[in-house]
């Protein structure tokens, strides 16, 4: 055989050999094993092949085919099937694929930024016999990872599949959607399907498609436009990259470092030391306002009894990053300041007497230390060493704030392209959503911005009521002594109004938030409150009572403002002591100013001697209405809302 007749054979054989490994059928990856399909819904079943081949699904003792399109796709339309399983479906074409443990019951989409992110593990102080006693092989979940892309619609996901609940999985699972699958299945005892697809940080803007920002939002989809460059993407991670990388190499300049004995160490000299009550914030000390490395330490007795035994140590929060070491001895370290600092300490490195617990801080931008009203303890079982009070400090490093990292990630339409596009050819019943906090800086903005979100997924889901049950923003940052503005009442009030669009449904939570955390830990009753729109809307439950009170009216008669509310079901009421707290009523001159108020035949009269000709009424108009207390009698607490012009 001559050379030149042998490379064409050649050339066959291996275009044979890769046209029949790309002919083969292939499934996104929702289409796997586990997932759970939409009971009494019409389901897709869809995937690639080579141009024209033919597929067919073999599930529930029917067939159904079809033959790929000019680009190697294809779906099949199942028929309704009522809850059950497990079941296994076959797809065949030149190969054949098994898909198994297949449930039919009720699949809903989670998604939003942190707060719909929080997996149980960092909860799970309050839930821990929740994950113990988790084990549920009728709750699935899907975990969608990260991808963002601003050239086009992706159509599948960049990994992620379906797991079972039992306490190895769940912490890893979204806490609040957790608890609203646990609320569907123990209600209606079918199995329930979670995708969660949120990120936290994102702003709404992430979450739309390119064509109803084109429409709606022209500065957003400029801004989606110019992350289309590749290389521009590129150069910023990269200058990003230098510059973070650069900030961070911090042991040259630490001095706990460079005296030959690392500050770590548990025979270190702290004479010199400064002191500094913990919790508590450097920029108040002698330290003064300042980026870098501060060093902590703090002696602590132990009696025999708890010596050489495992504990706990809970450090509250830290700005920004922090590494801790016991007796010398690594124990472990968090880099960013967010999440609660829990740290388990083996049994070898506490010792009888003294013991040294040591804490390097590095604080980036802002004001850097501990968190108050966080706990700060070394526990052993039920006993415990409070560590709040007196510490030694040092400054290690002292060092310009670290410039602010670009988060392309959170950019206009990346998300949607990434990671909701690959979902929206699976039937689902609908969407929780937890998000707001990263769009409070245009509040206003934010009702139009989210309406036309969801009016996009419907449209691009194919499904033009699709139930959209979403989170009002939660109390936070600490309370103010005088009525003032503020844009997080404002954004409130924007999910408030976006209740107009049907089949919409909000849980007010301002009762439920931590005035320090941007995350409050108590998601199994913001479940429950989210819980209660889906039995009404979604589930038929019709006389449910599934929100508190919402403002309807208001008249003005004499010097007295008459407030009449909606969702009101078998009574108001004031929850705790002392009467109505947190309104606040305006003359024509529009300033507020805190107020009487009382429940009189299921309305609220609201007044104040200093006000005579009263216009308007402010209830809960804070970003922290931690005192607000109007209730009905179902223990549902009114949305904050406002009587004066949304304009203003």
């Amino acid at each position: 055989m001559s050379q030149n007749s042998y490379f064409p054979k050649i050339i066959v054989v291996l275009f044979l050999l890769l046209n029949s490994i790309f002919a083969k059928v292939k499934l996104p990856q929702l289409i796997s094993n586990g997932m759970v399909l939409q009971r009494k819904k019409n389901i897709h079943i869809w995937g690639w092949a080579d141009t024209n081949e033919q597929v067919e699904v073999s599930f529930h003792n029917s067939n159904y085919s079809t033959k790929a399109n000019e680009e190697g796709q294809w779906i099949i339309t199942l028929p309704k099937f009522e809850a059950g399983g497990p079941f296994t479906m076959e797809i065949q074409g030149e190969n054949k694929i098994t898909v198994r443990d297949i449930m039919i019951g009720e699949v809903w989409v989670s998604s939003g930024q942190s707060n719909m992110e929080l997996p149980m593990y960092r909860v799970s102080p309050l839930y821990q016999s929740e994950i113990t006693y988790s084990r549920n092989d009728s709750i699935r979940y899907f975990d969608v990872p990260l991808n963002y892309n601003f050239d086009e619609p992706q159509n599948d996901t960049q990994g992620g599949k379906w797991k079972s609940a039992d306490p190895k999985t769940v912490p890893h699972f979204s806490a609040l959607a957790y608890f609203y699958a646990k609320n569907i299945y123990q209600k209606y005892n079918v199995p329930v399907g979670i995708i969660n697809s949120s990120v936290g940080g994102s702003p709404a803007q992430a979450w739309c498609s390119s064509d109803i920002l084109k429409k709606n939002f022209p500065k957003y989809y400029r801004v989606a436009q110019k992350f289309k460059d590749a290389s521009q993407i590129n150069k910023i991670q990269n200058k990003d990259n230098k510059r973070i990388t650069q900030w961070h190499e911090l042991k040259e300049k630490d001095k706990g470092y460079k005296s030959g004995q690392s500050w770590s160490d548990s025979d270190v000299n702290t004479e010199d030391w400064s002191k500094m009550n913990i919790p508590g914030f450097w920029a108040n000390t002698e330290l003064g306002s300042l980026n870098g490395v501060v060093w902590f330490r703090k002696k602590i007795e132990l009696i025999p009894n708890l010596a050489n035994k495992p504990a706990k140590l809970s450090l509250g929060r830290i700005v920004d990053a922090d590494s801790v070491f016991i007796n010398g001895k690594f124990i472990g370290n968090t880099t960013y300041k967010y999440p609660p600092r829990r740290y388990e300490v083996p049994s070898s490195v506490l010792k009888r007497g003294t013991n040294i617990i040591t804490i390097r801080v590095v604080n980036q931008r802002g004001k850097g230390g501990f968190i108050k009203d966080k706990p700060y303890k070394l526990r052993f079982g039920n006993k415990s060493i409070d560590l709040k009070g007196e510490w030694k400090c040092r400054l290690g490093a002292r060092v310009d704030p670290l410039e602010g990292q670009t988060f392309i990630k959170w950019k206009p339409v990346g998300l949607y392209n990434g990671m909701v596009a690959p979902l929206l050819n699976y039937k689902i019943r609908g969407v929780i959503w937890y998000q707001g906090e990263s769009n409070t800086g245009q509040p206003r903005e934010y009702e139009k911005l989210f309406k036309s979100m969801i009016k996009n997924w419907r449209q691009k889901w194919n499904q033009k009521d699709l139930p959209f049950l979403y989170v009002q923003l939660a109390n936070f940052m600490k309370p103010d002594k005088q009525p003032s503005p503020s844009n997080w009442a404002m954004l409130r009030e924007s999910q408030t109004k976006t209740l107009s669009l049907e089949n919409t449904g909000m849980a007010v939570i301002t009762d439920l938030g931590i005035w320090n955390d941007i995350h409050p830990l108590n998601k199994k009753d913001v479940a429950h409150r989210l819980f209660l729109p889906a039995r009404k809307l979604v589930y038929g439950e019709k006389e449910i009572v599934s929100s508190g009170p919402m403002y309807e009216s208001m008249k003005i008669r004499s010097n007295k403002a008459i407030i009449s509310f909606d969702h009101v079901g078998k009574g108001l009421l004031a929850k705790g002591d002392g009467g109505l707290k947190h309104f606040a009523i305006a003359g024509q001159d529009s300033n507020f100013v805190w107020s009487e108020a009382k429940i009189q035949n299921n309305k609220v009269v609201v007044w104040s001697e200093k006000v005579e000709n009263p216009i308007a009424v402010r209830y809960g108009w804070a970003d922290n209405p931690r005192k607000a207390n109007l209730y009905n009698k179902k223990g549902l607490p009114a949305s904050p809302f406002r009587t004066d012009d949304w304009s203003k």
